[in-house]
């Protein structure tokens, strides 16, 4: 059975911090093994300059990973974070983030995903993450 965005978005709601669901991340897209969330542009979470925070990002890349991988299970599982590695590659003012994790590979204990952050305005990859998750259930 597929997971749809609206089943995702509950998980959203259902399981992260209050300041995480403070980000607005939402549910656009979700495939076998993959999900796309956005972050909508919001000045609560810029840095000093104006450019949204490396913070804001990372937290979007980790949590839009759990969803990816709560869609390719058909349910949230609980896990947790084992690595996570991120390359800002250009700052991100006044635009929509379009964050996507691709799994890269889905075991029964890890998974390890690929994050793109592109801003929604241009396209332009923002920053590229890599994670590791331990399944815990």
């Amino acid at each position: 059975m597929t997971m749809t965005t609206a089943e995702a978005d509950k998980i959203l709601t259902a399981n992260f911090a209050p300041w995480v669901l403070e980000l607005g991340l939402s549910v656009q897209e979700l495939g076998d093994r993959r999900a796309v969330l956005r972050m909508p542009w919001s000045q609560r979470l810029a840095r000093e300059g104006g450019a949204l925070s490396g913070q804001a990002l990372m937290a979007a890349a980790d949590t839009t990973t759990v969803i990816a991988v709560s869609a390719a299970r058909g349910a949230f599982v609980p896990m947790t974070t084992v690595q996570q590695s991120t390359s800002f590659q250009r700052a991100v003012t006044d635009s929509d983030v379009l964050i996507e994790a691709v799994l890269t590979k889905l075991g029964r204990r890890m998974a390890f995903a690929d994050i793109a952050m592109t801003t929604e305005r241009t396209g332009e990859l923002a920053a590229r993450a890599s994670t590791v998750y331990a399944l815990l259930g």
